[in-house]
């Protein structure tokens, strides 16, 4: 049963907010509507940085950088920074779409990121993303209805899949279907154009993709389990959000910062992913826009620390074996640390102090995670920033199940756990 401390607001929040964030593009948007209703105000890339006190925040694409300058913030003031990312592993809509074979319409795609294949089998699928128009404007894509489908082979047809195993071909067997007919050019960006209300012939160009329709649940006898898709990393970035606006006041002795990126699932190296220089700049504007210089910058770097969140491995009953005997994460067991000396996480001896200080201030339990010795692990933005920046970074984030899949699993406390601790280390 679930612990008397567990309260279900934030909980619901986040799946309300992974419900309406079907792509990276929606969730920075939807983090810049919910900044606007706290008050932040939006800057423009191109124009000059005020120095005045309160919150800010820069969109771009599928990415945004928010944070809160407390008043009298010298320009050495060092910096609190959470950062996570925005995007998750899907199929991607190629750039001549349209296709089909044997009298059904499909739709081709590119798989974006490590993707669970079998996981996209059988699923109801919504279309979502951007289009870009031939002036220059955006505009979202949100079909938030059963439009695709990747069927599965009968096992009439397949006698020997479940002793032999499931094989996928990536390009030959993870084609959606979305009707009837044959192959027509064009069809499915002039359905996009009459779904978001625009010319078709204005489009130039879109980045779109499938997700599934299916909306987040509480899961197990007594609801303790959140099932949802894009929890990697959603469930972060709904929780660095929720902690940026708890540490947005004048008494916080850093300026906190919230950063989530785009592209991780594919290594970071965009405009807007955590390897390229957006997070870079926005901090040296924050430093130059109240006069400060290149050592002034340099002193508030070394006076600043990054928190990396994402979502990690809970132990598995079915396949125990598979994890480090020593380190079991489980489900409401509180948020994880994450550990792996090879750096593929950035945590160090530092970075476990500040992570547990914070933890102990907020009141939350918190696990350990590393990866078995025989089985490499997964990496995250972490050691791309601590890297990059030179700001010591630690890795955290929540223990959950299938992950990489369409539809994953977590603790349904562990959310709000997590963002109460990284609200206690952005205002340390």
């Amino acid at each position: 049963m679930t612990s008397p401390r567990f309260d279900r607001t934030h909980t619901d929040d986040l799946m309300e907010f992974v419900a309406v964030s079907p792509s990276p593009y929606h969730a920075a948007a939807n983090v810049a509507a919910r900044l606007d209703a706290a008050g932040f105000l939006r800057l423009a890339e191109t124009a000059a940085w005020d120095d005045g006190v309160g919150g800010r925040y820069v969109l771009r694409g599928g990415a945004i950088v928010a944070w809160f300058v407390p008043e009298g913030a010298e320009a050495t003031r060092g910096f609190r920074i959470l950062g996570a990312h925005t995007d998750s592993p899907t199929l991607r809509v190629k750039p001549n779409p349209d296709t089909g074979a044997a009298g059904w319409r499909q739709i081709a795609v590119e798989l974006y990121g490590g993707t669970l294949l079998n996981s996209w089998l059988d699923r109801d699928l919504g279309l979502s993303g951007r289009i870009v128009l031939r002036d220059g404007s955006e505009h979202l894509v949100f079909v938030d209805r059963p439009l695709l489908r990747v069927p599965q082979l009968a096992i009439h047809l397949d006698r020997q899949v479940n002793e032999a195993g499931l094989q996928l071909d990536k390009q030959q067997h993870m084609t959606p279907i979305w009707g009837l007919g044959k192959v027509d050019e064009g069809a499915l960006i002039r359905f996009v154009a009459e779904e978001v209300g625009v010319d078709a012939a204005q489009v130039a160009g879109w980045d779109l993709m499938v997700h599934d329709v299916q909306r987040p649940a509480y899961l197990g006898r007594d609801g303790e389990l959140l099932a949802s898709a894009r929890l990697d990393n959603l469930l972060s970035v709904h929780a660095g959000l929720a902690a940026l606006l708890a540490a947005a006041h004048d008494g916080v002795p850093h300026i906190p910062v919230f950063g989530a990126f785009d592209h991780e699932e594919t290594g970071s190296e965009s405009t807007t992913g955590a390897a390229g220089p957006l997070l870079e700049t926005v901090l040296t504007r924050i430093v130059s826009s109240r006069g400060g210089s290149l050592d002034e910058r340099a002193r508030a770097f070394a006076d600043s620390f990054h928190l990396s969140s994402d979502v990690g491995h809970a132990v598995h009953p079915n396949y125990v074996g598979r994890h480090e005997p020593g380190h079991h994460p489980v489900p409401n067991g509180g948020p994880i640390l994450k550990v792996n000396t090879n750096q593929r996480y950035a945590t160090d001896a530092r970075g476990r102090a500040v992570w547990a200080a914070a933890c102990e201030r907020a009141g939350v339990p918190w696990q350990t995670f590393v990866g078995i010795n025989s089985m490499g692990c997964g990496t995250t933005i972490g050691p791309i920033t601590a890297a990059r920046l030179g700001i010591e970074t630690v890795d955290v984030g929540v223990a959950c199940l299938s992950m990489h899949s369409s539809r994953e699993l977590c603790g349904a406390e562990d959310p709000h756990l997590l963002a109460s601790a990284a609200a206690a280390f952005l205002e340390s």
